[in-house]
């Protein structure tokens, strides 16, 4: 999908949120990435493929009183 140079990273690739923003709505919470996964503001994926990947945002740890 990518046709720009150096070529973004493909989905299944670790690396594959470095891919550059092909469509981006935050209203609606979802950004399309260039070699087709759609990457959601939950930190949630869905690729190319039809896989989920599950968010995986780090979350902030309760601080003790």
């Amino acid at each position: 999908m990518c046709k720009h140079s150096p070529t973004c990273p493909s989905a299944a690739s670790s690396d594959r949120e470095s891919a550059r923003l092909t469509a981006h709505h935050p209203e609606q919470g979802w950004s399309l990435l260039c070699n087709g996964v759609l990457l959601f503001e939950d930190t949630g994926e869905l690729l190319p493929d039809g896989e989920v990947v599950a968010p995986h945002r780090v979350l902030p740890t309760a601080v003790a009183a």
